[in-house]
């Protein structure tokens, strides 16, 4: 096993070779330079306590020797891609801060500060301060920031959603009613009726709108909620002055249904991108849920204290109980036992350890209880440093937000200049049109239909994968999906059952105790396999299971049953000769590496017993379709070369990637994205977690670790690799719905922005057409689901 610890910048794997200490946090905090920082809020000083602050920082050391602080942060109120250079800027501003790395999509900054010269509060403050909202990345503060938030986002789009179906309803007589059908005094009482219902929506909804395009404006930017909220305040004034002065000179068209209604259709599509993260976020809350909360210490007097985790130091010594996960890496000192690392290292099988065998933070002890002396803890050990990997393969951002980023101020810009020059032109030819033609052309260019075109189809594919067992948690990993030409899928718990199973019985050379490859014949060795059973019944080991699941046990009555964790078991027949069951050490054999288990009957070995791991139903079709479908096909396997080699052999994949560590898988898929095409992976441990974060689109198996399935972009709840590719016909299906929605979109705007730009479309109907325009779009979204 490859030893992982953190590094100042652990952005490249390091050789196999011991690592160093992690650096230690500083014990106390330094104090920072006078005057380079404002003295942050007393609500914000807890944030400086040590045990706090470490909850959310990691210490590295940089070229010169400085210790460095490295915080996650998690954010709220970003829209859009534009928020994080926003927050970047905010806190590249801050006295101390050497690099900022914000992800819009996952709503997560990472911040590498000098502790010499500001404070992790004075982190948060900056984000604050900036608009927007931050917290330690833990448990406690995000989750109930997430509540708030939601609580917020669902009253928001009720009171849009509710008082746009009643403005309807009041317009509704408006559109339907021929010329003179129609007194006045009703229709004034109507107009009357739709201002008041959407003061609640101006109060209220659009509160995220107004505040993006304000915090925009103090940066000295142009965000995407900009044009948002010009169209909504103009629409409304002039509604309002048509409402209270019909013959003024706002004229007496009013455009509430339109107003309310496009208000309603916006916050529906944040919602659901709000829901999305949320699940991300919650999943990430249990990453570290595999390790245990407390520890048992062991005085130098004898005596056991229960302590946290947090507390303890390299040194010392814990008891770790029978089904309980290793609080830290550290080697065995007393008992023998077998460790389940397949969530971590994606061995299968678990591993025998004894004393001086090393054992990781986060692997369940299967065998019988431990005393372990603690030599890694908290950054420093395996399980923490992956999530490192993780988070920080999260934090950086895809070239694709890089290239919003870049023309999202010029789109902008130029339609507030086609509104702006629509208005000065029609004022100089007849003022009478001025504001319907500069309205008109604000409505027309609100990207409703273009915003809904990719977005609807996205979320009725979504909802169709859920129902056939596939979860997404990313919206932009469908259209990934689709597009993914390099697939690279994890051996253990994705193509194979998470147990082994008997795959044939063979007997050993005369007199040298190594086996060859000739299996048992029958019916001679058929005694053998009995008595393997029978004595393997006694044994609750993995493979002992499965050698008495598969062989008829024989009635042999047992006495004096004994199980040494690590090595085997052993037992006396009615005789009093007795029999062993285990390692080759444990039996008298010699060490094949094809051969797990021996049985030995005296100083006699008997037979060998080999074993395979089950293909999960449905691989070799799911191999075999995606090959056809045209994707390259890579294994990636933390076990031995010849086991993943003859899996991989039996389904049909051409390449194998045995015995990699955290860091070669990774490795390994940036080196397959560098051509630039969309590179996917599958997989279910934690080991796998930093590569599904990094991967273009990722899936994990629903049975695996909680850290994987957080960071995938869907997870198989199912676990059936049949699923995947379902799904990823399900994925091509969505994009050509989008790519149709889009056709629509353009031609719509088109068609229709020449019509606002000459005064020929009226804004009642440039709000007719765009809510037109966007129920088609989702009405052809909907097919994406079936």
């Amino acid at each position: 096993m490859t030893a992982l610890a953190p590094a100042a910048r652990s952005t490249t794997s390091r050789p196999p070779t011991p690592p160093s200490p992690a650096p230690a946090a500083p014990a106390a905090l330094p104090t920072p330079r006078e005057g380079l920082e404002r003295p942050e809020p007393p609500e914000l000083a807890v944030l400086d306590d040590p045990l706090e602050r470490d909850r959310c920082t990691r210490w590295v050391v940089d070229a010169a020797g400085l210790h460095l602080g490295e915080s996650s942060l998690q954010l709220g109120g970003l829209h859009c891609a534009a928020c994080a250079g926003l927050i970047e800027q905010a806190l590249g501003r801050v006295a101390g801060v050497r690099q900022v790395r914000v992800a819009a999509a996952s709503q997560r900054a990472t911040v590498l500060w000098d502790p010499t010269r500001t404070r992790a509060s004075a982190l948060v403050q900056a984000v604050r301060a900036a608009g927007y909202e931050a917290v330690p990345d833990a448990a406690a503060p995000a989750r109930a920031w997430r509540r708030r938030e939601f609580r917020t986002a669902l009253w928001r789009l009720f009171v849009a959603a509710f008082c746009a179906m009643q403005v309807m309803m009041f317009a509704a007589p408006g559109y339907l009613a021929r010329p003179g059908e129609m007194a006045p005094s009703l229709r004034q009482l109507l107009n009357w009726g739709s201002w008041v219902l959407t003061l609640p929506v101006l109060a209220f909804a659009v509160g995220p709108f107004f505040a993006g395009a304000g915090r925009a404006l103090r940066q000295g930017r142009i965000g995407m909620d900009l044009p948002v909220a010009i169209a909504i305040v103009v629409t409304f004034v002039a509604s309002t002055g048509a409402t209270f002065d019909p013959g003024g000179p706002f004229g007496r068209e009013v455009y509430f249904d339109s107003l309310t209604m496009f208000v309603a259709f916006l916050l529906g599509g944040r919602f659901v991108e709000l829901q999305a993260r949320h699940r991300a976020a919650q999943s990430l809350e249990g990453a570290l849920a595999r390790l245990p909360e407390t520890a048992q210490r062991l005085a130098a007097d004898g005596r056991i204290t229960v302590v946290s985790v947090q507390r303890l130091q390299p040194g010392d010594r814990v008891r770790v109980a029978l089904g309980q996960a290793f609080p830290a890496d550290g080697p065995v000192l007393e008992g023998r036992s077998a460790a389940d690392e397949s969530l971590l290292t994606g061995e299968s099988v678990p591993v025998p350890k004894q004393p001086g065998d090393a054992v990781v933070a986060g692997s369940i002890n299967v065998g019988a209880p431990v005393l372990v002396r603690v030599e890694r803890v908290g950054d420093d050990t395996r399980h923490a440093a992956i999530v490192a990997m993780m988070r920080d393969a999260l934090s950086q951002r895809p070239a694709a937000a890089r290239l919003a980023d870049r023309w999202a101020g010029p789109f902008l810009g130029a339609v507030l200049l086609l509104a702006a020059a629509t208005a000065a032109y029609w004022s100089v030819v007849d003022p009478s049109r001025a504001l319907a033609a500069a309205v008109a052309v604000l409505i027309v260019t609100c990207p409703c239909a273009l915003s809904l075109a990719a977005p609807a189809a996205l979320v009725a594919a979504v909802g169709g994968l859920a129902r056939r067992g596939v979860l997404v948690q990313r919206l932009d990993a469908v259209e990934a999906l689709a597009r993914m030409r390099h697939l690279f899928i994890d051996k253990t718990g994705t193509l194979t059952e998470d147990r082994p199973v008997w795959r044939d019985t063979v007997a050993p050379s005369a007199g040298a105790g190594a086996g060859d490859d000739r299996p048992h014949g029958r019916p001679g060795p058929t005694d053998f396999d009995a008595q393997a059973a029978s004595l393997a019944a006694w044994s609750q080991h993995p493979l002992a299971r499965a050698l008495a699941a598969a062989l008829p046990a024989s009635a042999r009555a047992w006495r004096a049953i004994e199980e040494c964790p690590g090595q085997g078991l052993r037992g006396l027949d009615e005789a009093g000769i007795e029999w062993r069951l285990g390692s080759a050490a444990w039996t008298g054999a010699a060490s094949r590496d094809d051969v797990q288990v021996w049985l030995a009957r005296g100083a006699q070995v008997l037979a060998g017993y080999r074993f395979d791991e089950t293909v999960r139903e449905g691989a070799a079709q799911a191999v075999a379709a995606l090959r056809s479908a045209g994707l390259r096909l890579t294994l990636l396997s933390g076990d031995a070369p010849a086991r993943a080699a003859r899996l991989a052999e039996r389904l049909g994949i051409a390449e194998v990637i045995a015995q990699a560590s955290p860091e070669a898988k990774l490795a390994a898929l940036a080196a397959a994205q560098r051509p630039g095409a969309p590179v996917g992976m599958v997989g279910d441990g934690v080991n796998d977690a930093p590569v599904l974060a990094r991967a273009d689109v990722s899936l994990a198996m629903g049975q695996g670790a909680l850290v994987a399935r957080a960071q995938a972009d869907a997870v198989i709840v199912s676990n059936r690799p049949l699923d995947l590719v379902r799904a990823r016909a399900t994925a091509c299906r969505a994009l050509r719905i989008v790519r149709q929605n889009l056709a629509w979109a353009v031609l719509y705007n088109a068609l229709a922005i020449p019509l606002a730009l000459t005064g020929s479309l009226p804004p009642w109907a440039a709000g007719l057409g765009m809510a037109g325009s966007s129920l088609l779009v989702v009405l052809n979204a909907l097919r994406a689901g079936r």
